[in-house]
């Protein structure tokens, strides 16, 4: 049977490339953060700050669609820098956005339990580098954490474009954010296909604007059954992906 061919590949980020694992709730990142408000005439206590936090965040997403609640990014459609800089106006304390940044970095890293790259990820964006298809990013995330996360995992520089969803003010599977994508790179629909772990973000968006898909189901996965994608991989298999993306393509 003849393969479907495409040029490009578009990828989702956490739970298809990387593999991370968060907890705001632990008290340790609320003390902590706390403590270093209060280095900059922020006097907050622990339990005021996470609930502060937590005010702010749900009135900045005020009519935002919240897809469902399993997911791993929450309100990637705000640009989280803005609520750490709020945190300090309400204790009449001004600070530039490049501190509100830093702050939001600083919360990042101590929520963060670990964050790594799943194995043979390099070797496979190496390997569809090499054979002259172009690689995106289209992700549910905020950028002042994604960009650095990339950064410090070493592969931004496979990617011939990074679409993140704070700088939209919309998410995945919303058709916008996709065709933002798109429309800025001159991409085909019939030409590429769009590789994550989320059956309704990355599947079910990808297929709305004439994208073919591809499917892994990684430890990050949300729990949805029957998964209608092109290609449909049960578990995380690098090697896989890769026969997948540049030998065996799509049966038409």
């Amino acid at each position: 049977m003849k393969k479907k061919q495409y040029n490009t590949c578009i990828f989702d980020l956490y739970g298809t490339l990387v593999d991370i694992h968060t907890d705001e709730n632990k008290n340790e990142v609320w003390e902590k953060l706390s403590y270093f408000y209060k280095f900059y005439g922020a006097d907050y206590k622990p339990l005021e700050l996470k609930q502060s936090y937590e005010t702010i965040v749900a009135e900045m997403s005020k009519g935002v669609q919240q897809i469902r609640k399993d997911s791993h990014e929450a309100y990637p459609e705000i640009q989280i820098e803005q609520v750490f800089k709020q945190l300090f106006k309400e204790k009449n304390v001004l600070v530039n956005n490049e501190m509100a940044i830093h702050v939001a970095q600083f919360f990042r890293i101590l929520s963060t339990d670990y964050i790594k790259l799943y194995d043979g990820t390099i070797e496979m964006l190496e390997a569809i580098k090499k054979s002259g298809k172009k690689i995106y990013l289209l992700s549910n995330a905020q950028r002042v954490f994604t960009q650095y996360e990339m950064n410090a995992l070493g592969i931004t520089k496979y990617f011939d474009g990074i679409f993140i969803s704070s700088d939209y003010n919309c998410k995945k599977p919303d058709e916008r954010f996709f065709k933002e994508l798109l429309k800025e790179y001159s991409i085909i629909p019939e030409d590429a296909i769009m590789i994550g772990n989320d059956g309704i973000c990355d599947i079910l968006g990808a297929k709305k604007v004439g994208l073919s898909t591809l499917y892994v189901h990684s430890n990050l996965s949300p729990k949805e059954e029957d998964v209608k994608a092109d290609i449909v991989l049960s578990s995380m298999d690098m090697e896989k992906m890769t026969e997948c993306l540049l030998e065996k393509g799509i049966d038409e």
